[in-house]
């Protein structure tokens, strides 16, 4: 069974997408992508016993507050493959509000017990409070390694934690279970994150947060860290639309241990993650364990696409503080 397939066809006895055909049109669009992220309440539902049929709902939540987030930060981003310059931007930012609501709607609808309900949609409600929380963070840039830290926590953190916790609550998980399963899921964030902002700065030509002047963690680390490069990084961060300083500028992120940092924060998180994973009693551990192995890999990927040997271990050094 294919959970994508799945979703629409949930969502689509939903009276509202017989009217509002766009909606529908989105829907299917988004989810022939296959995004990964789809599958998590998934994966968490039949990891603690759940069924398929059980963990549909809270996939087609998680996937209505995905596009919906979606809309919305690509607009914030002013990122130019955003589906806003195909509607124009009221008409997304509508349908971003439709998709929060079709969230709450998926699980009010579902066959779960009212008590699984009311749990799950108020993890919906409070993971649309927190990412916009975590989008007005974002909106401010942070400045030092904490504000970084505060906003990833609340946005893409509390993102994926919703996931793992609809999955966990769809399948019937203990309390104790659940509380682990929150955390489990916000390391998880925390490590997408890191590798969206290493796969940012490292993208050629250059990604929107250079030319925006935005501070993913490679770029806040190397403005912010005093290393012998530093002045010239922040002379080549006002003209990175030339290949040449786009490159230089990537291999100062590289000299001045910026990448090193990334990944050295990536394999905390994925170590804690990996003790609180043997805690946790699962019926099926293979499908959260195959989770956190593949955070490894594209960091990997990347070491060798620059160069470099895969280290052992790093030593941690904050960005705000090294010296």
């Amino acid at each position: 069974m294919d959970i994508h397939q799945s979703v629409i066809e949930y969502l689509s006895a939903i009276p509202v997408f017989d009217s509002w055909p766009e909606l529908k049109e989105l829907l299917e669009r988004v989810a022939a992508r296959k995004h990964r992220a789809w599958k998590l309440p998934l994966i968490v539902c039949q990891s603690v016993g759940g069924t398929f049929e059980q963990a549909v709902p809270a996939s087609a939540a998680f996937a209505c507050m995905h596009i919906s987030i979606s809309l919305l930060d690509d607009m914030l981003d002013k990122d130019p493959r955003g589906e806003h310059h195909r509607t124009g931007e009221a008409q997304a930012a509508n349908i971003a509000s439709a998709f929060q609501a079709l969230g709450a709607e998926a699980l009010a609808v579902s066959k779960s017990p009212p008590d699984t309900k009311l749990a799950m949609v108020y993890r919906v409600d409070h993971m649309a409070l927190s990412t916009a929380f975590g989008q007005h963070l974002d909106i401010q840039n942070p400045q030092d390694e904490e504000a970084y830290w505060r906003l990833v926590e609340n946005k893409s953190g509390l993102y994926f934690e919703a996931a793992f916790c609809l999955g966990a609550l769809a399948g019937g998980a203990t309390d104790e279970a659940l509380a682990k399963i929150e955390q489990f899921g916000q390391l998880y964030g925390q490590m997408i994150q890191i590798h969206d902002d290493l796969n940012d700065a490292m993208a050629i030509p250059a990604n929107p947060d250079w030319t925006q002047k935005r501070s993913p963690l490679p770029i806040l680390f190397a403005r912010l860290v005093d290393h012998p490069d530093r002045s010239g990084f922040l002379q080549l961060c006002q003209d990175v639309s030339r290949p040449e300083a786009l490159q230089e500028a990537q291999d100062i992120l590289i000299r001045c241990g910026a990448v090193s940092y990334c990944v050295d924060q990536l394999l905390q998180r994925h170590h804690a993650a990996q003790e609180l994973l043997e805690t946790i009693l699962l019926i099926r551990r293979e499908g959260m364990e195959e989770l956190l192995e593949e955070m490894i890999i594209p960091a990997q990927r990347l070491f060798e696409a620059i160069g470099k040997p895969w280290p052992v271990s790093f030593t941690s050094r904050g960005a705000g503080s090294a010296k």
